[in-house]
């Protein structure tokens, strides 16, 4: 049986031109995308895209699934608990059509299985595991109080989006078994953040032995490190060090964005965590010393995406949006929509993001043999980003060939 979608306009995203189409989905993949008829067989699945705008699946390339409240040093939760919160996340981000998402500290092999088998109706899921942090770095929180080791207990729970590893050794350990358990990637914490309560945003974190070293197990498995960071310096260290995608780098300046281009590094912006919890930190228990943190790097987001898009830089699309913020997750474009233009921001979401994943060719594009990954818009979201963020104009969500949503 198939899936015929015809008469829609189709965004090829490597010309960032529409193209009226009809697409054959058969056996999760588009087999077929072509401007003449194609024939129906009995049981053929049809659907009408007339007057209708059709896109690849989104992709949010930085979230946190696990993430049940926006304090990140929240007390424990029981996993039955985080597992329930991160189908919900999971869920809503399909339903957004967000087809693909990639989790940069908290998720693992259950979750991703689960959405694989069919039990969680939601996004795909691609995972890092654990993110590695030094003592005392952006993913140690531990109160100032405390003064025991961060030990099995909290390593495990399913509240912690990271892991301590110091020296050589831990680091090389760290990342040998989060890749044992699936990771496709690993996420260092290489400077302070908003969230961690001890540091600040402008720290640099891990030694250059300590990067080179994860920078080494990385490139054993063929894979890359992406790197949560913010003042140029760090980005800096960062690059030389071969990270390959630089999270957040809202201080970014002009020397460093060459740099990157030059590196062949993505600058992955999250504007609207930052938006977001300047609104409702507060409303969330979100620490008072972490939204004092805020208004250092919010306004700077939007001008680092000026700052990459000037000197070529390949930038993605992430949000990091934490507990209950996570429905915020379309606005990203919205706010993106100040400085660059709706186009721009579409791709960061499908081709760029693809790369990213190094699935090119299979997520973020609709084209022969790619997967089936297809929106339906009742508007045009290149003229009107309102096609994307509102979410009753998305008319149609199919990821892998299902169809999640139709209000055609």
């Amino acid at each position: 049986m198939k899936t015929i979608i015809r008469n829609g306009q189709v965004l090829n995203v490597h010309t960032s031109r529409y193209e009226k189409k009809n697409i054959v989905v058969e056996s999760g993949k588009i087999t077929t995308l072509t401007e003449n008829p194609v024939t129906a067989g009995q049981g053929d699945v049809i659907i009408d895209a007339e007057g209708k705008y059709i896109i690849p699946g989104l992709i949010d390339a930085h979230v946190h699934v696990t993430s049940a409240t926006v304090d990140l040093a929240t007390p424990q939760l029981p996993f039955t608990y985080i597992t329930c919160c991160a189908a919900k996340n999971l869920s809503d981000a399909l339903q957004r059509g967000f087809t693909t998402v990639r989790d940069v500290g908290g998720a693992d092999f259950g979750l991703a299985m689960a959405v694989e088998n069919g039990l969680i109706l939601g996004s795909r899921l691609f995972y890092c595991g654990r993110a590695l942090s030094q003592t005392g770095g952006h993913g140690d929180f531990r109160a100032m109080t405390y003064d025991g080791e961060y030990g099995a207990p909290m390593q495990t729970s399913a509240t912690s989006i990271g892991r301590i590893a110091d020296g050589i050794t831990e680091v090389r350990r760290a990342c040998r078994s989060e890749f044992r358990k699936g990771a496709s990637f690993i996420k260092i914490m290489a400077a302070g953040g908003v969230a961690s309560p001890g540091d600040r945003v402008t720290d640099t974190q891990y030694s250059s032995e300590e990067l080179t070293a994860i920078a080494e197990e990385a490139e054993a498995k063929s894979t890359y490190v992406a790197a949560h960071v913010y003042s140029a310096k760090a980005i800096r260290i960062c690059l030389d060090h071969g990270v390959r995608t630089i999270e957040h780098g809202n201080l970014l300046d002009d020397e460093t964005a060459a740099l990157m281009k030059e590196k062949e590094a993505y600058l992955i912006p999250t504007v609207i965590t930052y938006d977001a919890l300047a609104r409702r930190g507060a409303e969330y228990q979100f620490p008072e010393v972490s939204i004092n943190k805020i208004a250092s790097v919010r306004v700077q987001a939007l001008e680092a995406v000026k700052i990459a898009r000037k000197h070529g830089v390949k930038i993605g699309f992430g949000t990091d949006l934490l507990g209950p913020l996570w429905e915020e997750q379309s606005i990203e474009f919205t706010l993106r929509s100040h400085v660059e233009k709706p186009i721009d921001t579409i791709l960061s979401a499908t081709k760029i993001n693809a790369e990213v994943l190094n699935q090119s060719g299979t997520l973020g594009e609709i084209s022969e043999q790619a997967t089936a990954d297809i929106l339906i818009l009742a508007k045009d979201p290149v003229e009107d980003i309102s096609a994307i963020t509102d979410s009753r104009n998305i008319r149609v969500v199919m990821k892998a060939g299902t169809i999640y949503k139709n209000t055609l």
